[in-house]
């Protein structure tokens, strides 16, 4: 069975990404979570990850770093992880690409912390461009190639690269279009989301650094965590 390494539910990002691929579409893993500790993250995570990095993912003798990585390794052995339209396939790896190397501004002013709500003291211009990008996006995948999800009727790699901006949005209220909003509304509602947020609120651990982060682009306004 396969080993999928993550951090914190409630911080990382990039530890949902392969969670919620794997958990969408009923391929088996024993889940390893190494919370995040200050100045201890690199160290503590090379006992299982060479980047000293999350997620990692094990097969056997086969390690697997880094969650596009983990995503085409699961794709060469499991159907439905990308649109089986060619069309639809090229785009999603694109849109997830972008996804994985691009959104600078979002990733810095509204870091992950699913159990807050946070209003920002400002979007900045560069913000309002990444948000207009997720908005372009979202829309542009339902219109393409008819929803509920961005490459068509199943939920695949591209939902479970824009899984963490789905958190983003409910943590800081950011604005969307209609069609955006629906589909953000129906990735909350699939039952692997419900399950990492309630997970991710009853976590005890608290992290400074990543507590901090938040607290520099924003008021505190609600905090639904385990107390």
């Amino acid at each position: 069975m396969y080993k999928l390494y993550i951090a914190n539910k409630n911080y990382s990002s990039w530890s949902l990404r392969p969670w919620i691929l794997m958990t969408e579409l009923q391929i088996p893993f024993e889940e390893k979570l190494t919370p995040f500790s200050e100045n201890m993250n690199w160290a503590n995570f090379r006992n299982f990850s060479p980047s000293g990095k999350v997620p990692c993912l094990q097969d056997y003798d086969v390690t697997v770093w880094d969650s596009l990585a983990i995503t085409e390794y699961l794709a060469e052995n499991h159907e439905n992880v990308w649109p089986t339209n060619a069309r639809a396939r090229a785009w999603a790896r694109c849109a997830a690409a972008e996804m994985h190397s691009g959104f600078d501004a979002l990733r810095a002013v509204c870091g992950m912390n699913i159990g807050l709500r946070i209003k920002l003291y400002e979007i900045s211009a560069a913000l309002t461009k990444d948000l207009d990008r997720i908005n372009e996006l979202w829309s542009e995948g339902i219109n393409l190639f008819g929803g509920p999800f961005l490459g068509g009727k199943e939920f695949g790699a591209i939902d479970a690269f824009y899984a963490p901006v789905v958190f983003r949005i409910l943590t800081y209220n950011l604005a969307l279009n209609s069609k955006a909003n629906t589909y953000y509304n129906h990735m909350l509602s699939l039952q692997g989301m419900i399950q990492w947020q309630k997970m991710a609120l009853r976590e005890a651990w608290r992290d400074l650094g990543h507590e901090e982060e938040v607290a520099q682009f924003g008021k505190v306004l609600a905090d639904h965590r385990l107390a």
